[in-house]
């Protein structure tokens, strides 16, 4: 069992930053994939990013590529999602999720609590 906290979310300008932590218990963190998923309101859930258990592959959507940036600390059992450039559509919940990787959120076990991100134009 894994059980995932989220952290950071909020409110920016547009062109603004936001960094998100999501922090894991137990002791097998290091064998799951990560991943960042976000929900805006009336939508479904997307995927947005995904790192392997090392940390060495990571896998973006094309809209944020460039502007976002998705880190693990297997240390600390913690990933973590840098969002630079931030646009007024990247206004959603955004997820951590631990699974077996991919794009499709069935894939994933276990999420964390959500955290709101909101970009003001």
């Amino acid at each position: 069992q894994v059980q995932l906290v989220q952290s950071g979310g909020g409110l920016v300008q547009t062109g603004g930053s936001l960094r998100l932590s999501c922090a894991a218990s137990g002791h097998t963190f290091s064998t799951y994939v990560m991943a960042w998923f976000r929900q805006a309101r009336g939508k479904e859930r997307e995927f947005v990013t995904s790192i392997n258990s090392s940390g060495g592959s990571t896998y973006y959507t094309d809209s944020v590529k460039g502007r976002f940036t998705i880190s693990r600390d297997n240390a600390r059992n913690t990933v973590y999602l840098q969002m630079n450039s931030l646009k007024p559509e990247d206004t959603a919940v955004y997820f951590c999720a631990a699974g077996l990787g991919g794009w499709r959120p069935g894939t994933y076990s276990y999420w964390g609590q959500g955290t709101q991100v909101t970009v003001s134009s």
